[in-house]
């Protein structure tokens, strides 16, 4: 039978048709409610949510399905984030399955471009009804205390205002920022004096490069991108000039999980295996052109396949050292050998050019909007408690805001277990951590990762986050209560008594652990009838 099922569908539609079931399964265990299908109560609480990127979304749709409002503010006049404002050839490095987001999204393909993710991105936005609760266009300048905010020392915590406005306070802060904002400028010297385009990589819709000369400026994930599209529409050779080199990963889902599955985050005697396989197996004769010198688990790693293959059969070309000069042709280039530090002298060698791309990536945005009392010395960003909490108060949470390297994905896992965590936080006192707690268990994680060289906060892997956060729930008896509610999402919160002036209850809150969710219509009810 499985022959005959082979035989007439072949095994790519199979694959494909075991994917959209294992969607439809997680759809129907892990989605939270759709505010429809909630017990009609008050709000639990308001929390707002600064970004409406696809964590932003995601973020308040947990905490929309468990009984909270929320109010996303973003600059942007759309969602989306960083998606919005890219190429529309952009798309995932990593396969569709490491890039779940929410529970919801259904993808049609292992690697999705833009419109697809943004596509997913509307459809969570509108499903819970967010776009009656987003505020675009909208920039956050300050958030402050409010007077009603208790005392984290004593297990309370504050509660918030945005942009002063007294009229509508918050129960909480989600900072979706993103670590991707306004492109990251380069200073070229001899710019005035290039007679060809220079452009960003993220403004590569619409140009043109066949039979151009392309030269691209950084081997980072957006170099690789840029260089794939200049091959894709015929280029003359184009090639990379880079700085430095990155790990480049092959795209396989196998791989990239059982790399993200290192527990500790660091280079420790068995990440030879991987940098040997890599070197060997993936660069094979490209080794001393293109492999890094440094460790493996040192940076976010560059996730493809064809770049190699394209300099490997001459379609294109790569090199590090410096720039050092523009003029009207092209660049004069200082070619590093591999360990050769920046600045080191090499081989000066000229290249022609019709396309500049600077592939510098985007600066970090700020959240200086925050009080700076949040974040004391020795503490900023990543330096908070999980990643993800400033160690003075755990009501506001920086998801995805805070990390500068890792090996993971940007899963419904992690960003569902923060938004629960900050529930947990906000209705059940005696689990909250005091800031002495906080600030010590950022002092455990750098001893332990003293001397990890890619920093003991600055990166991480996808298993070590997941042992953080199992931890932070094994740490206290009284936590363990709640481990399906935080890990799962499975429970609800309710809250008998008073109603304030904005409608929110200030009953003491109860928690009921349930399955409910898991029978009759659920977010995969809806899942199915759209799709």
């Amino acid at each position: 039978m499985a022959a005959t099922i082979l035989g007439n569908y072949g095994p790519s539609a199979i694959v494909s048709y075991i994917y959209q079931w294992i969607q439809i399964i997680i759809a129907y265990l892990f989605a939270p409610k759709l505010p429809e299908q909630q017990v009609k109560q008050k709000p639990l609480g308001h929390v707002a949510v600064i970004g409406a990127g696809i964590t932003g979304i995601s973020t308040a749709s947990h905490l929309i399905g468990h009984g909270f409002e929320v109010t996303i503010f973003d600059q942007a006049e759309e969602v989306g984030g960083i998606w919005s404002r890219v190429n529309s050839t952009s798309g995932l490095q990593i396969s569709s399955i490491m890039y779940r987001f929410h529970p919801a999204v259904k993808w049609t393909r292992s690697y999705p471009h833009r419109d697809e993710i943004l596509k997913n991105t509307q459809k969570i936005w509108k499903m819970y009804e967010l776009d009656k609760r987003t505020r675009l266009g909208f920039k956050v300048e300050k958030v402050t205390r409010h007077s009603s905010s208790t005392d984290p020392k004593e297990q309370g915590h504050a509660r918030w205002v945005i942009n002063g406005n007294e009229e509508q306070v918050f129960d909480g802060v989600v900072v979706t920022t993103g670590t991707c904002g306004k492109p990251k400028k380069m200073d070229l010297p001899g710019e005035e004096k290039f007679k060809g385009k220079i452009v960003h990589s993220s403004q590569l819709d619409g140009l043109d490069c066949k039979g151009k000369k392309v030269l691209i400026f950084g081997g980072g994930a957006s170099g690789i991108e840029a260089l794939e599209l200049a091959v894709a529409q015929g280029a003359d050779r184009p090639t990379i000039l880079a700085r430095s080199d990155k790990w480049i990963i092959p795209r396989n889902t196998i791989v990239n999980c059982a790399l993200a599955l290192q527990p500790l985050g660091r280079e420790t005697w068995l990440s030879v295996i991987p940098k040997f396989m890599l070197k060997k197996l993936h660069y094979r004769d490209l080794e001393e052109k293109m492999a890094p010198t440094q460790g493996f688990y040192t940076g976010t790693p560059i996730v493809n396949t064809s770049a190699l293959r394209h300099i490997r059969q001459g379609e294109a070309d790569y090199q590090r050292g410096d720039v050092l000069d523009l003029d009207e042709d092209g660049v004069q280039f200082n070619i590093r050998k591999r360990g050769q530090k920046k600045g080191t002298e090499g081989k000066k060698v000229h290249y022609d050019a019709d396309i500049i791309v600077v592939a510098t990536g985007f600066e970090v945005p700020s959240i200086d909007f925050l009080p700076q009392d949040l974040f004391p010395e020795d503490y900023v960003r990543p330096n908070m408690y999980l990643q993800v909490f400033p160690i003075q108060d755990c009501s506001v949470l920086c998801t995805n805001a805070t990390f500068r390297n890792a090996v993971g994905t940007v899963g419904h896992i992690h960003i569902g277990i923060m938004a629960r965590t900050l529930m947990l936080f906000l209705m059940a006192k005696s689990t909250r951590p005091k800031p002495r707690d906080m600030r010590l268990w950022v002092d455990l994680i750098r001893f332990i990762k003293e001397r990890a060289p890619g920093g003991q906060l600055d990166f991480f892997t996808y298993m070590e986050l997941c042992i953080w956060l199992v931890s932070f729930l094994f740490f206290r008896i009284n936590r363990l209560y709640y481990f399906f509610f935080v890990t799962f999402g499975w429970g609800f919160w309710s809250r008998e008594g008073k109603v304030d002036k904005s409608g929110r209850l200030v009953g003491e809150p109860k928690f009921h652990l349930s399955i409910s969710k898991l029978i009759g219509k659920g977010p995969s009810a809806q899942f199915l009838k759209n799709n």
